[in-house]
């Protein structure tokens, strides 16, 4: 009988003891008035924009993979657009650059190009891009 009303004592004590620290708010975790925080912002830095290469008038380019190549006429396929396709015939001096391609083992299906070519008739005045190897 002792025993337990040493536990009762105890435990009346224990929940005194947590009703009297949580029945009290603590003044440090009331908000104080906020003081907004002035940020000073730099002025920004200009940066000179990259501006590309002007081409001659008449000429554009177009990137996109190889669909096929020979040494008359190249096939690609638009790099953004999947169903855009574009035959461009290539004038003497893309010809024999791309018998040199050829000879090496020539451009791959789903090689990456980009055509440099005269919008007036869709010949292609140059070929930038790297072949893989061949199988």
């Amino acid at each position: 009988m002792k025993s337990l009303l040493q536990r009762g004592l105890f435990a009346s004590g224990a929940l005194l003891a947590l009703w009297s620290l949580s029945a009290s708010q603590a003044s440090a975790q009331t908000p104080s008035t906020l003081i907004p925080i002035a940020v000073d912002t730099a002025a920004p830095i200009v940066i000179n924009a990259v501006k590309p290469k002007p081409l001659p008038a008449g000429i554009v380019k177009f990137q996109g993979y190889v669909m096929s190549a020979n040494t008359a006429q190249i096939t690609v396929r638009a790099k953004g657009n999947d169903m855009a396709l574009q035959t461009f015939a290539l004038d003497k001096n893309a010809a024999a650059k791309m018998q040199e391609t050829l000879d090496k083992g020539g451009y791959q299906y789903g090689d990456k190009v980009t055509v440099i070519y005269n919008a007036a008739n869709q010949v292609a005045v140059k070929i930038k891009g790297k072949p893989s190897r061949p199988l």
